[in-house]
């Protein structure tokens, strides 16, 4: 979803040959920022390019199969990873089964049964959605990782029908950058005249509006903050 946002693997490393004495110490290497090129049967352009593993954790192992757990930078390719290790260990290997386990701030230790979900829905046909709640994690949870601009409810309801972000309607911030030299000043509401970052848009109460680019300092008195991207609610 987002350029620095994460995901985490369950892998099977299948070796074609024991694996050496240094297999641990050559898994523990594999944990830095790797080039890579995506392979022939991709749907990317072929191109070399860097992805972070931020994790390479052996769970079992036995002489010709290791069951790995991967958290690395999206865009990473397993069962090239999967190969180079191989290559590296000096026995040749090959990706076998893969699950995705996380993605980003998610991850599966809290899933949902098919079968509470239909009761969740059946208590809140009855007017009850305390238990709906409990079940469904609020969309919010994506937006985590983005910085957050909130906004004043009134204005809120001008921004769900595509109107700008307003200094006057600015609320607070949280991870936006005081580095504001390259932003607009928020006179230009052109969208192409700033390269400023995504921000996500709430209003008091935590529920998501927007998301769009910062093109102004929050802290102005008048002027264009954010330009809109994509509204949230309708």
């Amino acid at each position: 979803m987002f350029r620095n946002s994460t995901k985490e693997y369950i892998a099977v490393l299948e070796l074609q040959a024991p694996a050496p004495a240094d297999f641990n110490t050559v898994i523990e290497e594999f944990e830095t920022e790797l080039y890579q090129k995506p392979p022939r049967k991709s749907a990317v352009v072929r191109r070399l390019r860097t992805r972070r593993i931020h994790r390479l954790e052996v769970l079992e192992q036995d002489p010709r199969r290791a069951l790995l757990r991967i958290r690395c930078e999206a865009g990473t390719y397993i069962r090239k990873l999967c190969h180079d290790l191989g290559l590296a260990l000096g026995t040749g290997a090959h990706m076998g089964d893969l699950l995705r386990s996380g993605t980003g701030t998610f991850d599966d230790t809290n899933l949902t049964t098919l079968h509470d979900m239909s009761d969740a829905l059946a208590w809140a046909g009855e007017g009850d959605a305390s238990p709906l709640r409990k079940v469904i994690t609020p969309a919010e949870r994506a937006l985590e990782p983005v910085p957050s601009v909130t906004i004043a409810a009134n204005a809120a309801r001008e921004v769900a029908e595509g109107a700008p972000v307003y200094a006057p309607g600015i609320i607070d911030t949280a991870g936006v950058t005081d580095d504001l030299h390259d932003y607009s000043d928020g006179s230009d509401t052109d969208d192409t005249a700033s390269d400023g970052p995504l921000v996500a848009c709430y209003i008091p109460n935590g529920s998501a509006v927007a998301l769009g680019q910062l093109v102004g300092d929050p802290e102005a008195n008048q002027g264009t903050v954010v330009s809109l991207e994509r509204v949230l609610v309708w």
